[in-house]
């Protein structure tokens, strides 16, 4: 009986603490032991300690998967903003953006495995997060958020967030 769990990408690097893209790297180079591509997604076996495993390199330093521990909350948003363009304007710019630490995501959909918590705070917005948010889904540091694109979707930060960033930079300059 094979009773081998398998994770997708985007759950094996959030196991390794890596980005999709190395981990995409990793496995075309065929370092991690056991993954098979059906179609067109990879199926990554985890070990026992519910890892996904990986052959060293030849050359460079140590590799140092999953050393450090999560220990910053997710936050996600979902983009009002974006939401009233894409209406507006017959686009489909992703609409939920999911913080992590300093980095920054943008997505369609959310596939939360784990506790989560939405926070409404209409008196006191969260400065920390995107122009102040009243609302929000806070997640823990071990819970896994995989990340949905469609793929007829337009990708890349959404209008808001592009025109926020001109405007900081003309103030800047």
């Amino acid at each position: 009986m094979d009773d081998v769990s398998y994770v997708s990408t985007t759950e094996g690097a959030f196991l390794l603490n890596i980005s999709t893209g190395r981990l995409r790297f990793l496995l075309n180079s065929g370092r991690v032991i056991g993954a098979k591509k059906v179609k067109r997604i990879w199926r990554i076996p985890l070990n026992q300690r519910g890892m996904p495993d990986i052959t060293p390199g030849r050359r460079g330093p140590e590799p140092t998967w999953n050393k450090n521990q999560r220990t910053a909350n997710t936050f996600i948003h979902v983009l009002r903003k974006t939401i009233d363009y894409n209406r507006d304007h017959g686009t489909s710019h992703p609409a939920v953006a999911v913080k992590v630490g300093d980095k920054k995501d943008y997505c369609h959909a959310l596939k939360i495995k784990g506790p989560c918590q939405i926070v409404y705070q209409p008196h006191k917005p969260n400065r920390s997060q995107a122009g102040g948010a009243r609302l929000w889904i806070e997640v823990e540091p071990g819970n896994i958020v995989e990340r949905v694109y469609f793929s007829d979707g337009d990708y890349g930060p959404p209008p808001e967030v592009v025109q926020q960033r001109a405007k900081q930079k003309k103030s800047k300059g």
